[in-house]
């Protein structure tokens, strides 16, 4: 920018401390202001790494929503929230934003407890419809007045999730005021897929039709012809007839919801013109924009994908910096998962990849640069890739499915109705499991293990390193015994060396790392590496095992712990309510034994966005933790 540009982003942006001073700005000034925000966000995010390109794509959509609504008491509630860094920085926490997505700092996230202009917690996709339309028949169940304006901001990808169709039915049959903000960029992570998608990109609406639409509505109404039980018939008509003039569709208003659109979600002055027209009708509307992520910054615009979040780069030339690459780096562990994956895929023909909008991010793009045949990509619809998965094995092939931990979640009714109740051969590689650093609360893989240890016939296993994870998917390719889980953390693996031949690995079965007497350590998954080096630094008579499997668990290593009468730690990187911690002390108390058992893991709250590091020492399972529970419990038993 030239000097005389940063003078001017200085004096709009610098005097915004909250909505009420934006809207003080004349709409010819607020081309400037977006101008402004994208140079602060590109300055900001280079640095401290964030979501990138949506919320370079959503700059003037924000802008435009703060300016014509009266935020906080109108309610903006956003979809996902990768595009809602301008709207935490018109909110007051602009000086703030340099600890987005840090211990102690802002989260990454639209958060209720961060600031009263966050109406709704925005990690998962899909919600905002659903949880607007609460919103905006509450204010007309509680007679609020003024009338209180409540907004969904939804992407072109979580609109296709399956919530957000139940919200827009819903919607069609409730009387409500719900504005449903379409941000149609073409993209979530990946590119969008699905005849959705195809349908939104040649959707168009013409403009002078609306006007005349929309100026028939307000005369109907001033001369009292047009009521709440006679418009549902009249848009009924107006839709009809649209469709016969324009031999077309249009899905929305076929459910009974006006649309507007698709108008330029960049032309800041035309969509506060736009949303000032429509902000008090009555009843659902939906505008669609159509916009570009990673606007303003040319190399996101290019390569939207890779740039949804980038990690650092330099502001200047568009160069992401990396970290150290070559033979000898280990790789991520989903680099791992793809790569295997693929190498499986040759050998066996049933194999076959699916993922949910989530190719690049959990490497089954692996798969298929080679074999695009036999991988699926379902979009943002986590329940139908599990029951498109039972469909695919009752048939006789053999699915992975590739899903992150968090987003596993919500397909957890599928997993028990639709493979596990019919015993079927789905394997599901759960990505971020355990605490995923920055992205927070709503992204932690907190819970797989515990709620998928109470499905009958389910096997769930972890990994201590790239190896063992290797070994376990040629092992649930081998075995075919059923529905199989194996978890899996962000990051990167423990050694580069992994590529061994293909072992089966015996199910239920763990190994002993270390041998000892005065207190016995089990852990799960590759947290087995800090408890190696907590027993180290603790000097104690400590054994080690490595589960692996959580279900199921290995009785063997069970006998042989409690015929030692020694104290019982466990370690997991989930939830210790019903994870391995509960289990062993099932066991231990179904069978007899009375052994004490301290379970370290994630405790039953919420932990907060910031390193993984931090996050152990919160949760009280990093290194430190371990040898102090290491040396209680050794103190206690001695003295005995």
């Amino acid at each position: 920018m030239s000097n005389e540009s940063t003078s001017k982003s200085e004096t709009l942006l610098s005097a915004i401390r909250t909505p009420a001073d934006l809207r003080k700005l004349d709409v010819e000034q607020l081309p400037q202001l977006c101008s402004e925000i994208r140079e602060f966000l590109i300055t900001s995010l280079s640095s401290n790494p964030g979501h990138f390109a949506s919320s370079m794509g959503a700059v003037e959509l924000t802008v435009a929503l703060h300016y014509v609504f009266d935020t906080p008491y109108d309610r903006l509630v956003w979809d996902v929230g990768h595009q809602a860094y301008g709207h935490k920085i018109l909110t007051g926490r602009r000086e703030a934003f340099g600890g987005n997505r840090k211990l102690n700092g802002l989260s990454g996230f639209p958060n209720p407890a961060e600031s009263e202009y966050d109406t709704f917690s925005a990690g998962h996709a899909s919600n905002s419809i659903s949880a607007a339309l609460g919103m905006s028949v509450a204010s007309k169940l509680k007679g609020e007045s003024p009338r209180r304006n409540v907004v969904a901001i939804v992407g072109d990808a979580s609109i296709s999730g399956g919530l957000a169709f139940e919200g827009l039915n819903n919607a069609s049959n409730t009387p409500n005021n719900l504005l449903i903000v379409l941000n149609d960029n073409d993209m979530s992570i990946d590119r969008n897929v699905g005849a959705l998608n195809t349908y939104l990109a040649h959707l168009t609406t013409s403009k002078r039709y609306n006007d005349l639409r929309y100026k028939l509505y307000k005369w109907l109404l001033r001369h009292n012809l047009l009521n709440e039980s006679s418009r549902g018939a009249i848009l009924r008509f107006t839709n009809s007839l649209k469709s016969l003039l324009t031999r077309s569709k249009n899905l929305f208003e076929g459910l009974d919801i006006r649309y507007f659109g698709p108008f330029d979600g960049h032309d800041v002055i035309t969509l506060v013109k736009v949303l000032s027209e429509i902000r008090d009708m009555d009843g659902p509307r939906i505008l669609h924009l159509s916009t570009v992520k990673g606007k303003g910054y040319e190399p996101a615009e290019k390569d939207p994908a890779h740039w949804h979040a980038p990690g650092k780069f330099n502001p200047a030339t568009g160069e992401r910096l990396t970290g150290p690459t070559g033979p000898d780096v280990p790789p991520k562990y989903q680099d791992v998962f793809g790569e295997t994956l693929l190498e499986l895929a040759k050998t066996n023909p049933s194999i076959v990849g699916i993922t949910a909008a989530m190719l690049s991010g959990t490497s089954v793009a692996t798969m298929q640069a080679e074999l695009p045949e036999r991988v699926f990509d379902v979009g943002i619809s986590e329940g139908h890739a599990v029951t498109f998965a039972g469909g695919l094995a009752k048939d006789g092939m053999l699915p992975f499915v590739a899903i992150y931990s968090s987003f596993l979640q919500r397909a957890y009714d599928h997993i028990i109705h639709d493979v596990a109740l019919m015993h079927l051969p789905v394997t599901f590689c759960i990505d971020r499991a355990g605490l995923v650093g920055e992205d927070g609360a709503t992204h932690h893989g907190a819970y797989d293990l515990a709620y998928l240890r109470t499905v009958p016939g389910m096997t769930v296993a972890a990994g201590r390193d790239a190896r063992s994870l290797r070994n376990l998917m040629y092992t649930a390719q081998a075995r075919k015994i059923g529905p199989f889980a194996i978890r899996y953390p962000r990051g990167s693996a423990d050694t580069a060396d992994w590529r061994h031949p293909f072992e089966e690995m015996p199910i239920g079965k763990g190994e002993k790392l270390r041998d000892g007497n005065a207190v016995a350590v089990m852990s799960i998954g590759p947290v087995a590496a800090d408890v190696a080096k907590a027993i180290e630094i603790s000097g104690a008579d400590a054994a080690h095992y490595d589960m692996i499997f959580l279900k199921p668990l290995d009785e063997d290593i069970l006998r042989e712990v409690a015929s030692k009468s020694c104290p019982i730690i466990t370690v997991e990187d989930g939830t210790v309510n019903g994870g391995l911690g509960s289990a062993v002390a099932e066991w231990m108390t179904a069978n007899g034994y009375s052994v004490p058992v301290r379970r370290l893991g994630i405790p039953d709250e919420f932990i907060p966005q910031g390193t993984p590091a931090e996050q152990h020492r919160i949760a009280g399972f990093d290194v430190d933790s371990i040898v102090s529970a290491i040396s209680e419990a050794v103190s206690k038993n001695s003295g005995k």
